[in-house]
């Protein structure tokens, strides 16, 4: 069969059965596995020759790569280093080390190849994780955010893990030595060079020619041509795709990069899964079947148990360690392109792989089963459980309540007590409680989040509710059970980012702040002042942001779930804005030679040329 029939055939049938699958409540990643199986030589056999279109599909793995380091800004690294790192690292590694001890005993395989099974292993799908919790709109929540981030641990472990594997194949491998490294030092040190001095420049000079597809274009241009020197030096290809994400995360064109390229990612990689998908031998699960399923259980309880231990010595509470061990309780999609790579370099046999393989592929299919189960039977009675016991507070009914005392709540309270008026503040962090009343401060010990804390805060009768939670989720549930319960209270709430703006104006919530927005532009208007603007002229230009600001975020309001219509918003009101800049400015400079002629006319000494 011809490839382009191949391609056709994988694209009609997945435009069948993955959205069936979706409306089954199945996620994609496991519509495109269905599908290759189906198509493939275990079941219909329309398309029994998978390697024709695999090269291809590999192409999926490396814009996935790229991608990912396109979010690798430092920036949110510094942020997310405790769950990066910490977290990340523990679980990879302890994982990693039991499943190796599994192999090492129970497979019979070498230590070398115990290595790899064991960190493949230990990966889980990033792909996967993340339509689960976007699905079920609980990406932003704290165990969403930490699974993210160990997750991202994971796609960088999985790079030296690709680049290794050469090296653990022995002397037979051409990929290992001195030279080996010197040509990746010497690659990584271009790259680096190129990216300052050459892509960027490159990127601006495209950009500027109005030519907006050109983006696109200039983007797969560098992946694929980093990928082709990878090949050619005999380098990771994955590992030059991700290396380049991380060289343009900084670069002012990464969201449009990242725009154009994700359906061109999302397709490719429905490719590779259904490839696997024809790759997996059914007739395993006949001939073994205890052994399959006892794996893939035994994989998921492996990873599952690991994540709840980190979690709770991290100090985090049961019911996130449970949903944080549930959702990434999987093998994941990098263990298929390293069992692919190790066999190819004769590290793995294909006889150990085709197993792992249907195991890793069962672990995917049982985790939203598992995820009901944790959500619908464990999660409530954790709920159930003895609350902590919070401060009682006194029955004085203050005119505000503050929830959250961090550097937000902190300033309205020493605002509002320099002008004498009451308040109750209360928040959940105990040190934060002692540290305050140290100083003499008064600072409830309580949960925002819990209807009777409010009561006893004296919701009832107060007139002005300060919102200062730094957590979105929790924020979000005392909005809405304030809306819901107390609709004419005035909720005075604060916004982390722009993305919580829109959940709270979904809310019906009008009066919101955002984080370091009124700072930076007071800021902007003290830059302009020192550069020498008017005290007029820059206050109008701050007006003049705000306004148009403010018009686009309730532009997009409309269409905040979508990540392409967003930036499209963002580019056409950027372009309004910068001509509305250029004609005020235009206009000023058309009043002020106006207002010289006149102060000419005024003088006798100067001639009607002169004023000309």
């Amino acid at each position: 069969m011809s490839l382009l029939l191949q391609i056709t055939l994988f694209l009609g049938a997945s435009l069948i059965l993955v959205p069936l699958a979706k409306r089954f409540g199945i996620a994609t990643v496991l519509g495109y596995l269905f599908t290759g199986i189906l198509l493939g030589p275990s079941v219909l056999n329309m398309a029994n020759d998978p390697e024709a279109i695999q090269e291809l599909a590999e192409f999926g793995v490396i814009l996935l790569m790229f991608i990912i380091g396109l979010e690798l800004r430092p920036q949110r690294l510094w942020e997310m280093r405790k769950s990066i790192f910490l977290m990340g690292s523990l679980q990879v590694g302890i994982t990693g080390i039991i499943l190796a001890v599994v192999a090492f005993f129970a497979l019979q395989q070498s230590l070398a190849a115990s290595f790899i099974i064991g960190t493949a292993l230990a990966l889980s799908s990033t792909a996967f994780v993340l339509q689960l919790l976007s699905e079920k709109q609980q990406l932003n929540t704290t165990f969403g955010q930490q699974s993210f981030s160990i997750l991202l641990f994971q796609d960088i472990a999985a790079i030296p893990l690709l680049a290794i594997i050469p090296l653990l194949a022995g002397s037979e491998s051409t990929h290992h030595g001195v030279a080996y490294f010197a040509a990746i030092i010497a690659t990584f040190s271009g790259l680096f060079l190129f990216s300052r001095y050459m892509m960027r420049p490159f990127f601006r000079f495209v950009a500027k020619s109005g030519a907006h597809e050109l983006i696109t274009a200039v983007g797969l241009f560098i992946v694929l041509g980093v990928v082709v020197l990878m090949d050619v030096l005999g380098i990771s290809t994955t590992l030059g795709a991700f290396l380049t994400g991380v060289l343009l995360a900084d670069s002012e064109f990464r969201h449009e990069l990242e725009a154009s390229i994700a359906p061109f990612k999302g397709l490719l990689l429905g490719l590779f899964f259904m490839t696997v998908g024809m790759t997996t031998p059914l007739s395993l699960l006949v001939e073994m079947p205890w052994f399959i399923l006892g794996g893939a259980v035994l994989l998921m309880l492996v990873k599952s148990a690991t994540l709840t231990a980190v979690a709770r010595y991290l100090k985090y509470s049961w019911r996130n360690s449970l949903l944080l061990a549930t959702c990434l309780a999987q093998g994941g999609e990098f263990a298929f392109v390293v069992f692919k790579v190790a066999t190819s370099e004769k590290v793995l046999s294909q006889a150990i792989v085709e197993p792992l393989t249907l195991m890793v592929t069962l672990s995917m299919v049982l985790t939203p089963m598992l995820y009901w189960l944790i959500n619908r039977w464990v999660i409530p009675l954790i709920d159930q459980e003895k609350s902590p016991i919070y401060d009682e507070i006194p029955n004085i009914h203050h005119a505000m309540i503050i929830a959250g005392f961090g550097r937000f709540g902190q300033i309205i309270a020493r605002i509002a007590h320099l002008q004498h008026q009451s308040f109750t503040a209360i928040d959940s962090n105990l040190e934060k409680v002692d540290f305050v009343r140290n100083y003499g401060g008064t600072l409830y010990y309580g949960d925002a989040t819990q209807p009777d804390i409010l009561r006893a805060a004296g919701i009832e009768h107060a007139k002005v509710f300060v919102l200062a939670i730094d957590d979105i989720e929790d924020s979000m549930n005392v909005a809405r059970h304030i809306r819901l319960n107390y609709p004419d209270l005035k909720i005075l709430v604060r916004a982390r980012d722009r993305h919580h703006v829109h959940l709270l104006r979904d809310l019906g919530v009008e009066h919101i702040w955002r984080e370091t927005y009124l700072s930076s532009l007071d800021m902007a208007y003290r830059a302009l002042r020192e550069l020498g603007v008017s005290e007029a002229d820059a206050f109008k230009s701050l007006e003049l942001f705000r306004d148009y600001d403010e018009k686009l975020l309730a532009q997009q309001q409309r269409v905040y779930t979508d990540e392409q219509k967003m930036y499209e918003t963002h580019r056409n009101a950027l372009a309004e804005l910068e001509h509305l800049f250029e004609s005020d400015a235009h206009i000023r400079e058309q009043t002020n030679s106006a207002h010289l002629r006149h102060s000419l006319h005024q003088r006798t000494d100067v001639s009607p040329d002169e004023i000309n």
